[in-house]
């Protein structure tokens, strides 16, 4: 039986410092995968850009294979990282970290699944909110109060089950069980979650900060250069340590079901 079942707990300064060292190690490969993935989504835009007065049907093609240009690199990147930790010693080409069709496909189905739960946290605060129109408070304070509190559920739920690539790639895991896993290492969880996902965002807020209410332009561009050099390469693979070290200490059930693992 497959033993990465146990319940975890990870500290957000060992996950900081192991991933530090790993990306200073291997910068270049993993920056490599990264800045691919920056052509693609960037090639992606100016493809639609040009060819939307061309044809709209091959603008749509082009953009869903860029699309899945873009998720196939993303997935390599994962397995790439996982092959660092796992055997650092040999070095692997990044052809040989493609993932295979039926991992992608898992993938987008999975995707789908993400995309529905989103959709379903977003529509249950909608009708427990749905009541309050009769209370007789004013519609435009129940809109406020809907769209925060939804906002909130979506951002929660959003990174509850953001993990579910890394079952994907690293278990080979079905779409909804992949789903279902990234529920249940979560719980209890999300805190130090949260905190790893501020630290390693920082310097995009820094950035927002210095652009939008600074209005440095010039340091506001060395904060971006600087992030997506060093920031993105260095938080994909914090993310996986992240991922590795709650699997390592889950002691959760080998089939887990959602319900017991929402709270």
């Amino acid at each position: 039986m497959i033993e990465f079942l146990k319940e975890s707990t990870f500290t957000v300064n060992e996950v900081i410092g192991k991933a530090w060292t790993l990306t200073k190690r291997n910068y270049f490969s993993i920056a490599t995968l990264c800045f691919l993935m920056f052509l693609t989504s960037n090639a992606s835009g100016l493809m639609a850009f040009f060819l939307k007065d061309v044809s709209k049907g091959l603008s749509i093609f082009m953009a869903a294979l860029f699309v899945m240009l873009y998720f196939t690199i993303n997935l390599s990147l994962l397995k790439y990282i996982f092959h660092l930790l796992d055997d650092e010693e040999h070095d692997v080409s990044i052809v040989s970290t493609l993932p295979t069709r039926q991992q992608i496909i898992r993938f987008l189905i999975a995707m789908c699944y993400f995309m529905f739960c989103i959709l379903g946290v977003y529509t249950v605060v909608a009708l427990v909110g749905f009541p309050f129109i009769y209370t007789g408070i004013r519609m435009e304070v129940i809109t406020n109060i809907a769209i925060s509190v939804g906002t909130v559920a979506i951002f929660i739920t959003w990174i509850r089950i953001s993990f579910f690539p890394f079952f994907i790639i690293d278990k080979n895991q079905p779409p909804f069980g992949s789903i279902k896993f990234s529920l249940a290492i979560t719980k209890g969880n999300f805190t130090k979650i949260l905190l790893l996902l501020l630290v390693l965002g920082g310097f995009y807020i820094l950035y927002l900060f210095c652009a939008s209410y600074l209005h440095w332009p010039v340091v506001s561009f060395m904060i971006n250069i600087l992030s997506s050099f060093i920031v993105v390469p260095l938080s994909n693979v914090a993310l996986t340590i992240a991922y590795r070290k709650m699997m390592s200490e889950y002691k959760g059930d080998e089939h887990p079901d959602i319900i017991h693992n929402i709270v």
